[in-house]
């Protein structure tokens, strides 16, 4: 593939925009029929396999957490995410947008990432639906991992 078609995979595909890589475990939290199909190939065409769910019983380098409002405790959510992840790991937090049925305000979305001990370092759109924050715990977000 050509530097050119690179840039432009770059540009089309939103999983290289949010910084997957080819051999990346992808573990996904919160699967439902509303979740963004487009984004979930786009994952496993730049990884390179299935993404994995809820029963994977090893540690992931990425989860991508589908929540909404009345999914019960955000917190809880993310503290049970961060164990699903190996060190520098990071969460994809995924929430319907403004307006939308389960949208979480980005308020809750700050203080349930900082209470579960994550760094929010961007914001991004997922989708029709969805939006997307990148959740890292201190020590990935000092690394500089993206």
């Amino acid at each position: 593939m050509s530097a050119t078609a690179d840039h432009a995979e770059e540009r089309t595909n939103p999983a290289i925009k949010l910084g997957f890589e080819p051999g990346q475990v992808v573990q996904e939290i919160g699967y439902d029929d509303d979740v963004e199909q487009e984004l979930r190939e786009a994952i496993e065409a730049v990884i390179g396999q299935e993404i994995v769910d809820e029963d994977y019983d090893d540690v992931a380098d990425v989860v991508v957490l589908w929540f909404r409002d009345d999914d019960g405790d955000l917190t809880d959510a993310l503290v049970d995410a961060i164990g699903l992840i190996d060190e520098g790991g990071e969460i994809w937090l995924m929430t319907p947008k403004t307006g939308r049925d389960g949208y979480v305000e980005p308020s809750d979305i700050n203080e349930a990432a900082q209470t579960a001990g994550l760094s929010q370092t961007r914001s991004i759109n997922a989708g029709k639906d969805w939006s997307g924050s990148r959740l890292v715990t201190p020590k990935a977000a000092k690394s500089g991992k993206r």
